[in-house]
């Protein structure tokens, strides 16, 4: 039975890291070790770990280094064929493990194996939504345009893909090796995941394949990454422009595109926090980034420039009931596709 490391990394989350070592430990494969990574937390984060006894928990401190670098300490010290991160936010279900190692077991050439999301709010009460992206057939071209693995609890990774993009470098007082490109760091935004599943699959030639099943519950916080908008979407344009340096040929082809689609999608993250007049500038300058997305993506495209005018225009009492309603429907619509997915396994 394989050995797979959890990497658990944490700053700052008292409030939820709890939940996170229990789903750990509660995962059905048993061969696992647990690395929670003290990110320089200043909070009672790692005193809330350590009342865990379980002796497959093991506690790294460092000074901080931000997320990508308590990853790649746990990289460093984990001892899995299979290495997969757990933000201290978000939740395992506890087949999560077992069905990721069967998958990997029986597809040799997959690098980086994910699941379906289910979001949650800071109470760990579900939304009714998901994250359901597309799980084969995920081409370079397709990962640059979008990030299928959509958040960094999804995955569990075979150690020899991180092996293939390893480097060296001195960023911290001594050479280490890096697998995140902690250069890439970005202030209150972090990309740093996008870049590495396209460098196991651009360079080293892995496979990203998914799971069609919720086994990843994903927590939507006021204080989340994916919250800073706009410094986000600088922290993606850098993983471009790295990624033009070695693969010149897909982002000419598909670089616009790209960004077109990461504005879209800030877009909607603006309507979600109903800024009114950042959601209407993103969806304008996706659009100018490149139209095509107009024809080749209408229902994505339209429907948020539909929202966005919406929020502009109505009452926001009133938008709340229409958005409350749209989310009912598209969350219906998605937990039915994935039965009909699972029932086809």
């Amino acid at each position: 039975m394989n050995k797979v490391s959890i990497v658990i990394p944490v700053y700052g989350a008292e409030r939820y890291v709890s939940d996170a070592v229990q789903s750990a430990l509660q995962q059905t494969y048993e061969n696992i070790e647990i690395l929670i990574v003290d990110d320089g937390s200043l909070d009672k984060s790692i005193e809330i770990c350590q009342k865990f006894t379980d002796s497959r928990i093991k506690i790294i401190r460092q000074k901080n280094r931000g997320l990508p670098g308590a990853r790649n300490t746990g990289i460093r010290h984990a001892q899995g064929k299979y290495i997969g991160f757990l933000d201290a936010d978000d939740i395992w279900l506890p087949e999560k493990v077992e069905k990721h190692v069967n998958h990997l077991n029986n597809s040799r050439d997959v690098g980086v194996s994910f699941s379906y999301s289910a979001f949650i709010n800071e109470d760990g009460e579900p939304l009714g939504t998901y994250q359901k992206p597309k799980f084969r057939d995920i081409t370079p071209a397709y990962l640059l345009c979008r990030n299928p693995i959509g958040n960094g609890s999804a995955g569990i990774i075979r150690r020899e893909a991180f092996a293939a993009i390893r480097f060296q470098d001195n960023l911290h007082g001594t050479v280490e090796d890096f697998y995140f490109d902690e250069r890439l760091r970005h202030s209150n935004a972090d990309a740093t995941d996008f870049d590495c599943w396209l460098r196991i699959a651009i360079q080293a030639g892995w496979k990203i394949e998914g799971i069609p099943q919720v086994l990843t519950l994903y927590r939507v916080t006021s204080q989340s990454l994916s919250a800073n908008m706009l410094k986000q979407l600088d922290a993606i344009e850098k993983v471009l422009e790295k990624t033009h340096s070695y693969a010149p040929e897909i982002v000419d082809l598909w670089g616009s595109r790209a960004k077109a689609v990461y504005q879209r999608h800030i877009a909607r993250r603006a309507i979600t926090q109903k800024s009114r007049d950042l959601a209407i500038k993103m969806s304008h300058q996706a659009i100018a980034t490149d139209w095509r997305i107009l024809i080749e993506e209408p229902q994505r495209t339209y429907s948020t420039l539909a929202a966005a005018y919406l929020l502009q225009l109505l009452p926001l009492s009133i938008y709340n009931q229409i958005e409350g309603f749209a989310f009912k429907i598209a969350g219906a619509i998605q937990k039915q596709r994935i039965i009909a997915e699972q029932s086809q396994i």
